[in-house]
């Protein structure tokens, strides 16, 4: 069950996802994405795996993941149910109060950001809600009271964020530092802050992403798809694949492509997660 953010949400929200999963399932591989994840579950716990070795990441009934640039195994074994919302970096950034780099490559526990039995009080009252409507209702409620209280983001930072996610990282730093009329330097310190990784990080994800939600099979070639999305060649392509998600590009593609029949996750224009068969 999936449910766009409501209006007043919008640039800080991007969508709230709710889970039901009898266990058994393929693991999901979660690819690094311009989001960071809240998940609030119930029942059998979620277990994490590093995706390159496959050694344990622990198991969790609730996280927060912020911005990645390495894939993560995940999967349930048994019953389970969640919620989940994706942040946009910037929302992330006000409803945690939390200076971002510190969630950079981490999965933490809800209650290290948001006080002790934050957890707890709201998920017995998501695991008592008659519906999804009602727990939707209920996260409206939770990301209001969060964010009356938290930060607010730098409008040079909002602008920079704006401009590179609207070119798809298609924008250097003095690009940037020149359409902000801000040094790169500053920029620097307010990505690292207020976003969660250096803005040229962020800039190869975005141009990941672009690479992989285009149409399978809309370009010729690699090559073509390559030069489409910004890359400087297909082996600089194909070494961001293998750098971002452990997979080829032909891989990844083809995964991504099967999306309407396992249920993969698309958030506006990213793809966040796969099946790994």
């Amino acid at each position: 069950m999936e449910r766009a953010a409501p209006d007043w949400l919008r640039g800080q929200v991007v969508k709230y996802r709710g889970r039901r999963t009898p266990g058994g399932m393929p693991a999901r591989l979660t690819l690094p994405a311009a989001t960071v994840t809240l998940i609030v579950g119930w029942g059998d716990p979620l277990h994490l795996f590093d995706a390159a070795d496959r050694g344990s990441g622990g198991s969790w009934y609730s996280l927060v993941g912020g911005l990645r640039t390495s894939p993560v195994l995940g999967g349930y074994r048994g019953s389970g149910q969640a919620v989940e919302v994706d942040f946009t970096p910037l929302g992330a950034y006000m409803c945690l109060g939390i200076s971002m780099h510190h969630l950079a490559n981490q999965t933490v526990h809800p209650d290290e950001l948001l006080g002790r039995r934050w957890t707890e009080r709201l998920t017995e009252r998501l695991a008592a809600a008659p519906d999804w409507e009602a727990r939707w209702t209920l996260l409206d409620d939770a990301l209001a009271s969060l964010l009356a209280d938290g930060p607010v983001p730098s409008p040079v930072v909002a602008e920079a964020w704006s401009r590179l996610s609207a070119r798809h990282g298609g924008m250097t730093l003095g690009e940037l530092a020149g359409a902000t009329g801000r040094g790169g330097r500053r920029l620097q310190v307010l990505f690292r802050e207020q976003i969660g990784l250096p803005l040229q990080s962020v800039a190869r994800i975005l141009r990941f992403q672009r690479a992989l939600t285009l149409p399978y099979g809309s370009h010729k070639s690699l090559a073509e798809l390559a030069a489409a999305c910004g890359y400087y060649d297909q082996a600089h392509l194909n070494r961001d694949f293998k750098a971002l998600a452990g997979l080829t590009p032909a891989q990844l593609c083809g995964l991504a492509n099967q999306a309407p029949l396992d249920g993969t996750a698309v958030v506006e224009g990213s793809r966040t997660s796969v099946f790994n068969r």
